[in-house]
């Protein structure tokens, strides 16, 4: 199972991943990155096919200036990604003996950043479709989406487009742990990245660890106004 999802802050866009890639062909999974940087500004991450997603990430890495540069980021997006689209498409091969199951060369990419003192988040589909979620606020993609989504709804009482980007890090990452505990195929190492005016920041380990002790603080303080209020 894939997660990476986005919420948007006061000051900027929070991005977030898990690391965890299965392998249903083979029956197996391992730990993957599966959150990029797009150029100085930006950060992307997909869910899928990982050839296309491969290709993918060549193509934003050689083209990120042109993409955050374009009038219509999200036409930018979708006309990289299209061409790597249709030629995984055109060699697939669906029916191999033996192999049934094995996976589709359909691949979701969502990516996100701050351009101009506001946020963008834009998700290409597999069919080439362009989504916009900034007025929204949160999105995800992956085959754990929807829990992702249930779990950004369920925390919209924090009004978080409001609220500071470490606000927002503590949030993705507590979504994050959450989907890790009712989710198998969701794993460890997280990966988060902030955006503001200033560009993007992939958080390092250390970086994650002290969100991990605001979302701790965040839980204690969650269970001491219970105690206050209803015991």
């Amino acid at each position: 199972m894939t997660v990476v999802l986005a919420t948007v802050c006061k000051d900027g866009v929070v991005v977030g991943s898990d690391s965890q890639i299965t392998d249903k062909g083979r029956g197996m999974s391992y730990p993957a990155e599966k959150l990029h940087p797009l150029g100085a500004s930006a950060a992307w991450g997909g869910s899928g096919a990982r050839s296309v997603l491969f290709d993918v990430e060549r193509c934003f890495s050689e083209n990120s200036a042109a993409i955050l540069e374009a009038p219509d980021i999200g036409r930018a997006l979708q006309e990289q990604v299209l061409p790597i689209l249709h030629h995984h498409y055109d060699t697939f091969i669906p029916d191999v003996p033996g192999a049934e199951g094995g996976g589709t060369p359909s691949a979701y990419v969502m990516a996100a950043g701050w351009r101009d003192g506001a946020p963008w988040i834009i998700e290409i589909t597999p069919s080439g479709m362009i989504g916009h979620y900034a007025d929204i606020g949160f999105h995800a993609i992956g085959s754990g989406a929807a829990m992702a989504q249930q779990a950004g709804s369920l925390l919209s009482h924090f009004h978080l487009t409001t609220r500071s980007l470490r606000f927002g890090c503590a949030v993705v990452l507590r979504v994050l742990q959450t989907l890790d505990l009712t989710s198998p195929s969701v794993g460890r190492p997280f990966s988060l990245c902030r955006i503001d005016k200033d560009g993007a920041h992939h958080l390092s380990e250390k970086d994650i660890e002290q969100v991990s002790k605001d979302v701790r603080r965040w839980e204690a303080a969650e269970q001491a106004a219970i105690a206050d209020i209803f015991e």
